[in-house]
């Protein structure tokens, strides 16, 4: 009776993932009346903005990614090695994008980063970008931290720094050679969701006029019928390519690291 209830479960849980994106996919074929055909996913891939924005979007999420681990590796590490009375502070801290809204977190960037202020990095492209890729790395920050701490909470990493001391390694050492290999599952983790947050999100790169996917998302979906279906479909199928290739890399890179 167990195994029936959770093969039900498990079937409904399918079902609800699996018809929206089955429905999705049959609507963006029938852009042509009467047939199916292929003219809408046509369409959206003769699109230069398409192009220019989605590859605008994969590159912020891997700065974003790239700038999450800086962050929260060593953070995390060091809060479990000397700060241990201070995580339930650090982990409210890091939950706070999750109730702060980011139209809140992107008016205060244009608040303080104007033109008009003492570092005004509104004022060119390239601060907007910083200023966007510290907004992403916000919002991704709880995902990213809750993952490399779930990691680390499977260490002994006070054991294991003491034993790299003792070998003289420094910490650079310690957090690049003998932590980071031994969470690299934990942050892949991290880097999947944020990922995943970073294409899709509309808000922040909408208000800060950037060239991001998910404006043009908007944008199109606004004027076309078909296509927006088939970004979509082409955007989910991107995003598991991308997450899939990301966690190639990851593998390889720990087999390499064994066999050394």
């Amino acid at each position: 009776m167990r195994r029936l209830w959770s093969w039900g479960a498990l079937i409904l849980g399918a079902l609800y993932f699996l018809l929206p994106l089955i429905g999705t996919i049959e609507f963006s074929l029938r852009m042509r009346r009467g047939e199916y055909s292929l003219d809408a996913y046509r369409s959206v891939l003769a699109d230069p903005n398409f192009r220019a924005t989605f590859g605008y979007s994969v590159a912020m999420a891997l700065l974003t990614i790239l700038l999450g681990v800086l962050i929260v590796v060593p953070t995390a590490y060091w809060v479990r090695l000397r700060l241990p009375r201070l995580r339930p502070v650090i982990e409210f801290v890091t939950l706070l994008p999750l109730v702060i809204p980011a139209i809140v977190v992107v008016f205060g960037y244009i608040r303080l980063y104007n033109t008009s202020s003492l570092l005004p990095l509104t004022g060119s492209a390239t601060g907007t970008n910083l200023l966007l890729l510290c907004g992403y790395a916000t919002l991704a920050l709880p995902y990213m931290y809750r993952a490399v701490d779930t990691g680390l909470s499977t260490l002994d990493v006070r054991t294991l720094t003491e034993a790299a001391q003792s070998l003289g390694a420094g910490w650079v050492r310690i957090i690049g050679s003998l932590i980071m290999p031994n969470v690299l599952g934990a942050v892949m983790s991290g880097a999947f969701l944020s990922f995943a947050i970073v294409i899709g999100e509309f808000t922040m790169a909408a208000l800060l006029n950037r060239p991001a996917f998910g404006p043009y998302m908007q944008l199109l979906g606004a004027n076309r019928a078909y296509e927006p279906a088939a970004l979509a479909v082409i955007a989910f199928g991107a995003t598991w390519a991308c997450m899939g290739l990301l966690q190639l890399i990851s593998r390889l890179a720990g087999v390499r690291k064994t066999a050394k």
